[in-house]
């Protein structure tokens, strides 16, 4: 991405929509990638004006957005930002629509929000050959503190979605976000009072759908697990944890006292899940026998989940690896 704020030819832009937002006067259109490249320069941090604040580019993340685009019609992307300097003049088509005309770029505009966007799309451009429009926000006049305050906010205030809600938008394409998602969603599950989809934890919601996520993959680390249909697996699931839920009905769901359902807890009851659960599906049916399955569980009914117990220090995958040896010991005694 150039440096050099000047251009050797004006760019027009046709159909082009003027607004106000703020109180500041802003363009909004699309241009072809070609255009769009051409059209903007960036302030770096180190620029000796001391007015720079882009960090160099991540060629990873450039080549992610590459990766994305090659996914077909439906990589959508978000318009870059642009603050044209005062160096951009807009022209009404005509009276009747004041808001709607042609834009002539004298000079290149700053770009505040998009530079690994336009740096993965200049690459998809040169391995493809391909036509991609880019759509654009561009600001007619921001001064130089305004600019990065604005960009400091995009980059610093904005937050993610969080990876539990990106786990249940992924549910109709992802078996395992979807299997997370019912055992949340369902009245039947036994996480249903435990879970929250957005991953805000709650005082009575400390498990995310992040969390049953991690633990389904515990869970499904066999090949006959792994092999099911999500609806098989939600079944299997559903089964196992509650049975577990009805073997010690004192400790599911009471945070405070005891680590059960702390993420240890059902992490390593998933680690074990994993290695007897395929021993009580029925290889025909591939239903759960509940006879085999709770002739396993039974013998874990003497363990004590306290949380100021053996458990207490107990804490992340670790502990859980932990927690999953001792309670496969226990599975192994006649």
């Amino acid at each position: 991405m150039t440096t050099k704020k000047e251009l050797s030819n004006s760019i027009v832009i046709e159909n082009v929509i003027q607004a106000k937002l703020r109180g500041k006067v802003v363009y909004q259109s699309s241009v072809s990638a070609t255009e769009a490249l051409k059209m903007v320069f960036v302030k770096p941090f180190n620029d000796p004006s001391g007015k720079g604040y882009q960090r160099p580019v991540s060629s990873k993340r450039c080549k992610d957005f590459v990766d994305y685009l090659s996914t077909g019609e439906n990589a959508l992307f978000t318009p870059i930002l642009i603050n044209a300097g005062g160096n951009w003049q807009f022209t009404a088509y005509d009276s009747l629509r004041p808001s709607f005309g042609r834009l002539i770029c004298k000079k290149r505009g700053s770009l505040m929000d998009g530079q690994h966007r336009l740096g993965g799309i200049k690459l998809y451009l040169e391995e493809t050959n391909a036509f991609i429009n880019v759509p654009f926000l561009a600001f007619h006049y921001l001064e130089d503190e305004e600019e990065i305050s604005l960009f400091d906010t995009i980059n610093t205030k904005a937050k993610g979605i969080g990876s539990s809600l990106s786990r249940y938008l992924k549910r109709d394409s992802e078996d395992l976000s979807w299997v997370a998602a019912q055992l949340i969603i369902q009245p039947d599950s036994p996480f249903h009072e435990l879970g929250t989809i957005v991953g805000l934890r709650t005082t009575s919601k400390r498990v995310t759908l992040q969390n049953i996520y991690n633990t389904l993959v515990y869970l499904t680390k066999q090949n006959k697990l792994s092999e099911l249909s999500k609806e098989k697996l939600l079944r299997v699931s559903l089964i196992y944890f509650d049975a577990i839920k009805k073997l010690f009905p004192d400790d599911w769901g009471n945070y405070k006292e005891s680590k059960l359902t702390h993420i240890v807890g059902i992490n390593a009851l998933s680690i074990i899940g994993s290695e007897i659960l395929p021993k009580s599906l029925n290889n025909e049916s591939m239903q759960i026998d509940l006879k085999i399955l709770n002739s396993f569980l039974y013998k874990l009914e003497k363990i004590d989940w306290s949380i100021q117990g053996e458990m207490k220090y107990l804490k992340g995958i670790s502990g859980s690896k932990t927690l999953a040896k001792e309670l496969l010991s226990l599975l192994d005694e006649k």
